[in-house]
């Protein structure tokens, strides 16, 4: 993606839980973003050319012993920067002025008063909510610096040196509390740093194209292909650029939901024609994952047999050398920080912290950068179905992270009737669309039931619905009570094996969104 990366806004990474969000308002604004660590050499930020900087929150003092700083010499790249709550007081200690703990810390919102409204604050109304979150403050400017903006409990909420381009927010614009940030970062990116705004999904298709046939050459591609949005709109991207030398393969590991590997044969079968390939291998991974009910050893175990059972696929296939993998950004994020930085890992993704250390097979992820929503934008731009786009996420390794405890095949089926019965509900009231993500969890629990005049003792199911644009946050979906109930009478009803359902009301975060 060379070309539109040379237009692009750099992010260094403190540890603050919302830089995702920076990344993802940026690129909203048509502006190529990524992230690095605080302690990015000089000379790889010189090569990577950036427009502008901005230095993300993060949890500690500036004044610490321990505390985090980037190589001052990014002060002397005569480029824009942008300071967030930590990075705003990175850029007051180094400049000469003075933090210190808080008077009074500040967590949620607060209501900004505007008092310059030049630079990043043109058009930007005053007296709107911005959201807080910290417990050190700006007790004394440095020279050459100006307040720009103030609330109740922070007097320098922000501040500018207009002549060296220097910008600094106490309040974090990048989440959707602080009702303008978007207006600000738009300033930023496109006034400030002069970015073109190149960065859509038309501009992403072409430069990826383009990459993916240099990358690959003449030689034959294997396409691990779900039926999911990520894996779909990975292998149109692959075959618009090598067209009939990509050859999809379909794995069943019996913990896909009912009836999908037939559905998923079915349809990309008659895409994609002998380039299409199911792959039975239901043995093969309940096999593996018999007794073991760790969910990161579950993973692993899913990812190591995916490689092997495509690296035995490519084998009947003339010169195969290549992986494509529907890898997104927020997978990467949660498996190992993607920046080599503070960021902590969540868990693995069964196509990035699962992969052996020895593959036969190398990768290639043409969505390694995208978000979600970035996905279903490129998607549509390529033409592929609305059912397809919309579909609901669903993790690699299926079912087996929605089994808490050990797997067997019994306890796949009765999930698989209990999951099917909820999405068919919610498309029937017409909740399927307006829900990001819903699934059915079953629980590594008996209880205490009756039926009838008899007593039983037996599983119980969780029944999950969130709504979000990326999975990097979400709410819990707050479906309707009739509905809720409908669901549980037919699961209970109509699934041996279950007398008890619940709905988890938890957000991320705190929880996943997953429960393994």
């Amino acid at each position: 993606m060379s070309n539109l990366h040379s237009n692009s806004i750099l992010i260094l990474d403190f540890g603050s839980q919302y830089t995702q969000l920076i990344t993802r308002k940026i690129r909203e604004i048509g502006v190529y973003s990524e992230i690095k660590p605080y302690f990015t050499p000089l000379e790889e930020i010189k090569k990577l050319n950036p427009k502008g900087l901005i230095l993300s929150g993060g949890p500690n003092s500036v004044y610490a012993e321990d505390a985090p700083h980037p190589d001052p010499g990014i002060f002397d790249l005569h480029i824009p920067i942008l300071g967030i709550c930590y990075g705003l007081q990175l850029i007051v200690q180094h400049h000469g002025g003075k933090v210190q703990p808080a008077g009074r810390r500040e967590y949620g919102r607060a209501v900004l008063d505007i008092v310059d409204d030049r630079d990043i604050f043109a058009a930007v109304s005053s007296n709107s909510q911005v959201w807080m979150s910290h417990g050190d403050s700006v007790s004394l400017l440095p020279d050459g610096f100006s307040t720009c903006a103030r609330t109740d409990n922070a007097p320098h909420a922000a501040i500018a040196h207009s002549e060296k381009h220097l910008y600094g927010l106490q309040f974090h614009p990048e989440v959707a509390h602080t009702e303008l940030g978007k207006e600000i970062l738009r300033n930023f990116a496109l006034k400030t740093c002069e970015c073109d705004g190149r960065w859509t999904p038309e501009n992403f298709i072409q430069q990826c194209v383009q990459d993916i046939r240099q990358k690959a050459g003449d030689e034959h591609v294997l396409c691990a292909l779900s039926g999911g949005v990520d894996s779909v709109v990975a292998a149109a991207l692959v075959y618009k650029a090598i067209g009939e030398k990509l050859h999809c393969v379909f794995v069943d590991t019996g913990l896909l939901r009912q009836n999908e590997a037939k559905e998923v044969t079915d349809r990309f079968r008659g895409f994609f024609g002998a380039g299409f390939t199911a792959a039975s291998a239901e043995d093969r991974f309940l096999g593996k994952l018999a007794g073991v009910d760790d969910p990161e050893k579950k993973r692993k175990i899913i990812g190591e047999e995916f490689i092997r059972v495509f690296e035995q696929e490519a084998r009947k296939l003339p010169e195969v050398k290549f992986l494509v993998q529907g890898t997104l950004y927020p997978d990467v994020i949660e498996s190992v920080s993607p920046t080599g930085g503070p960021s902590v890992t969540i868990k693995s993704h069964h196509n990035v912290g699962g992969l052996p250390e020895k593959m036969h097979l190398d990768l290639i992820e043409p969505l390694r950068e995208l978000f979600k929503d970035e996905v279903r934008e490129v998607g549509k731009a390529l033409g592929l179905p609305a059912d397809v786009l919309g579909r609901h996420p669903f993790p690699g390794p299926g079912l087996a992270v929605r089994i808490l405890g050990a797997i067997s095949k019994e306890r796949v089926e009765i999930l698989q009737k209990a999951d099917a019965i909820y999405i068919e509900e919610l498309r029937k009231s017409g909740w399927y669309d307006k829900i990001w993500q819903a699934f059915a969890v079953l629980l590594p629990v008996h209880t205490v039931g009756v039926m009838g005049d008899q007593r039983t003792y037996e599983n119980a199911v969780a029944i999950r619905a969130v709504t979000s644009t990326d999975g990097m946050t979400a709410d819990w979906g707050q479906l309707p009570y009739d509905l809720l109930g409908i669901i549980s009478n037919r699961i209970i009803n109509e699934v041996k094996g279950i007398n008890r359902v619940v709905y988890d009301i938890s957000s991320k975060p705190p929880a996943t969104i997953e429960w393994e």
